[in-house]
């Protein structure tokens, strides 16, 4: 299953809802004193929509997308609209700041991190007329985010596994992709060494133990995700041999989740983890010799998993549909 014009268009009217919509709002908010006791859209006057920050980033990245794949969207305008209104110097020197007050060094860390510099990869990528104006409004938002990841990494002695917002492989592998088109020489050394670090010795993982109850994120498949962008051409295979032996066996992962309420905001994560796993799983397949024993399986798991979940996007409950067409997307691209 791919990505169609049909698709994009009905996944992108979802962002186009709800990064307007203030409420309900999921706000993650330290007060430094009583003068920040602030609405979710005067703490964060771009992203205060979508339900909570990272996904209304992700949101925006969508749209981006969308357009940048089908040039004709017939969004396209309401998507230029949107990104006047809030892609600008003002605004964004607000959301700025609120990373630069104190004690908010693990604001969004690592997920929207990852999520803000694939958004700014999108806008370097974007032909919209209008973009060169949105870009340059970001940049300090960038800066920042680019500033913290590198001294985040230079702190973590450990990464983190789990598979939510903190898992450390999921943003390594946005950023890296960041770092790669932008040619930032100093953050992708600094992104392929802590992989190598985090993860070049790992193995046996045990991939029985997921899902979570409330993952969105396969920890074992967004590691072996990164890999393949962070191993040298010819040594992935290897790698992941060691690291997931016998994955075709291991049914925990290779089935995709059940999701008993999806207007749950925890439970309606599975859904988005079927997704992701796809989107994994198609990366991991590209690197294995055309004769390894699970290329069947895995292709097989992908499509089984695209179809638990594709048809619970679009009309969600929005417990799910703040956030899961990104993650849609994602799947059906590839």
């Amino acid at each position: 299953m791919q990505l169609n014009i049909q698709q994009a268009e009905s996944f992108a009217r979802m962002p186009l809802a709800y990064l307007r919509h203030e409420y309900p709002n999921h706000i993650m908010h330290l007060l430094n004193d009583e003068q920040d006791v602030l609405s979710p859209r005067a703490l964060h006057p771009v992203f205060y929509g979508c339900y909570d920050w990272h996904s209304a980033v992700h949101g925006y990245w969508l749209l981006l997308r969308c357009i940048r794949r089908y040039p004709e969207l017939p969004a396209l305008a309401d998507i230029g609209a949107i990104f006047d209104e809030h892609f600008t110097p003002e605004l964004m020197e607000r959301e700025t700041d609120y990373f630069r007050a104190p004690n908010r060094t693990s604001f969004e860390r690592p997920y929207g991190f990852g999520w803000i510099l694939a958004l700014d990869q999108e806008l370097a990528q974007s032909q919209h007329p209008n973009v060169p104006q949105w870009h340059a409004s970001m940049k300090p938002l960038t800066t920042e985010i680019r500033s913290r990841l590198l001294g985040y990494l230079s702190r973590l002695s450990y990464p983190i596994r789990v598979g939510t917002h903190y898992n450390t492989a999921f943003a390594l592998t946005l950023s890296l992709d960041y770092a790669r088109h932008t040619q930032d020489g100093e953050l992708e050394t600094a992104i392929v060494a802590a992989s190598l670090r985090y993860y070049g010795n790992d193995t046996d993982y045990p991939a029985h133990y997921e899902p979570g109850g409330d993952e969105y994120i396969s920890g074992g498949l967004a590691e072996a995700l990164l890999m393949t962008k962070v191993l040298p051409a010819g040594s992935f295979q290897s790698w992941f041999d060691n690291y997931l032996p016998r994955i075709a066996e291991v049914t925990q992962i290779m089935q995709p989740a059940t999701v008993s309420d999806r207007t749950d905001p925890k439970i309606a994560h599975l859904d988005g983890l079927n997704l992701s796993r796809a989107w994994c799983m198609k990366h991991i397949l590209r690197h294995l010799h055309a004769d390894h024993p699970a290329r069947a399986a895995i292709g097989a798991a992908i499509d089984r998993h695209i179809a638990a979940s594709i048809d619970h996007v679009v009309g969600s409950h929005y417990s799910g549909g703040h956030w899961l067409a990104s993650f849609a997307l994602l799947a059906l691209e590839g």
